[in-house]
Parts: C-alpha cells; structure tokens; sequence
C-alpha cells in the first residue's frame, strides 16, 4: 500500500469564528494546491481513495486532489486526522475500512510527522521532518495489520511539485 501523507495548503491565520478548526485555505493556498496537485500527476501518482480531516482547510485540500484527480465521491473524513489525533488509532482505521493499494491522507501537523515517524521507525524512535503546508511523503507499507512498518520513498516540498507542472 502507498500512502501518500499530505499536509494541507496555506490557510487563513484566523477564521472569521476565532475557531482554528474553520481557518479555510487562502487563494493562494488553493491555487498552489492545485499546481502541487497537478505535480503529483505528472509524477504518476494515483489514489484510491482520499482521507481528510474534518478541519476546512484539509477539507478544501482534498476536494482540490479530487477535482485534478477526479476522485469526487471518494473523499472520506476521519477523525483521527486532526493536529492531535492519535495515529495508533488512524491506522487501526485504515485497517479496518480501507484495503487499497494507495491512499490519500491529507492532515495537519504534528500528526503527519507523527504518523510518518511512527509507520517508518514502528514507533522505536522519533524521526525529525519538517512537513510544508502543501508538502507531501509517500510511505510504501506491504501490510500495517502487525508491524507498523513502512518505507519513506519521498518527502517533497511544495515548490518542487509546483516546479514539475512549470517545466
């Protein structure tokens, strides 16, 4: 299985609420997403399925994979996938709904590196990265039922995929 972490595009620093979990993506966050989106494709990349937190700007986030993707009506949300949600229970998730052979997993940080540290260490230690907003890694992972184990194939920052649809 591949699992494509992504973290959502730039946001508003505030929502009009005062609530963190309504901060929707700004038109220049929406408009690299796009361009980051259309990388992904030139770069072969295809999901099965996309899994988004309900926060708005990850929600935004996916639907603009499953616009470029046209993947409309295969955006789920869970949960888990919050700043603070908790990745031993995101995988038993994934476990138990979904067997794909690639996913789409559009969050928040410090999740994702939590999750990505996680999946490639089987939670002995932690690993340092910096996810950008817009930024993507992709973990391949042969089976997440026993061992949570993966291999991190590619971390890659936003301006390089944006830099794959301009050349």
């Amino acid at each position: 299985m591949n699992l494509y972490l992504i973290r959502h595009a730039i946001a508003e620093e505030e929502a009009a609420s005062g609530e963190d979990s309504q901060r929707a993506l700004t038109e220049k966050g929406a408009k690299k997403m796009h361009l980051i989106a259309k990388g992904l494709r030139t770069l072969g990349v295809e999901f099965d399925v996309i899994l988004t937190s309900p926060y708005v700007r990850a929600q935004q986030t996916a639907e603009i994979l499953a616009d470029v993707f046209k993947m409309k009506k295969k955006v789920m949300v869970s949960d888990q996938l919050t700043p603070m949600g908790d990745a031993e229970l995101f995988i038993a998730e994934i476990n138990e709904k979904y067997a794909v052979d690639s996913l789409a997993i559009v969050g928040h940080e410090p999740f994702l590196s939590s999750l990505a540290g996680l999946l490639v260490t089987g939670g002995s230690s932690a690993v340092e990265m910096t996810f950008k907003k817009g930024g993507v890694c992709r973990l391949a992972a042969d089976d997440l039922h026993h061992a949570h184990r993966a291999t991190m194939d590619w971390l890659l920052t936003p301006d390089l995929l944006v830099e794959l649809v301009n050349r």
